[in-house]
């Protein structure tokens, strides 16, 4: 289909919990081809589809050349101890902020013929499957950071030429 433009931090639809997709159709259909060809681009390691300005529970992932998707995906495990990795994201471009996540993060959902998905991994996985749920959860990787940072990533945000 297309790559779809990326919503900017200060859009509604950022904030707002996903519903879960409950039937899968030709909209579906059309959504998930739109959010793969939106993460194909170099550089992305996952785009929500809030990020596309779709209120439904669905994402897709680019990591380390693996490409797919998800739909109503939900963390089912972490593991390890939270670790302070650098994070950014689409949606709030060129800003980096140390942010808690866990070292491993198994994912579960269905794809587009209702069969169950699991995603896992370590690192970058890890890192983009709590990024891309945070997102479905009408959270972004901001609302994770300690107090100080927080302050200093809003001053950042409010300073930036896009916001």
């Amino acid at each position: 289909m297309t790559e779809r433009p990326i919503r900017i931090f200060g859009d509604p639809v950022l904030k707002t919990p996903t519903d879960e997709i409950v039937v899968i159709d030709d909209k579906i259909r059309s959504l998930i081809e739109d959010l793969v060809d939106s993460v194909k681009i170099p550089g992305r390691a996952g785009v929500a589809a809030t990020q596309i300005g779709v209120g439904l529970r669905a994402f897709s992932y680019n990591v380390h050349g693996d490409i797919g998707y998800i739909i109503n995906p939900r963390i089912v495990e972490t593991r390890g101890e939270l670790e302070l990795v650098e994070e950014g994201c689409l949606s709030v471009p060129n800003l980096w902020f140390k942010t808690p996540r866990y070292p491993y993060a198994k994912v579960e959902g269905i794809d587009l013929d209702g069969n169950v998905v699991v995603l896992e991994g370590e690192g970058l996985m890890a890192q983009a499957l709590q990024h891309e749920c945070d997102h479905l959860d009408g959270l972004v990787y901001l609302d994770r950071l300690d107090q100080l940072t927080r302050k200093e990533a809003m001053r950042q945000v409010r300073e930036s030429d896009w916001f």
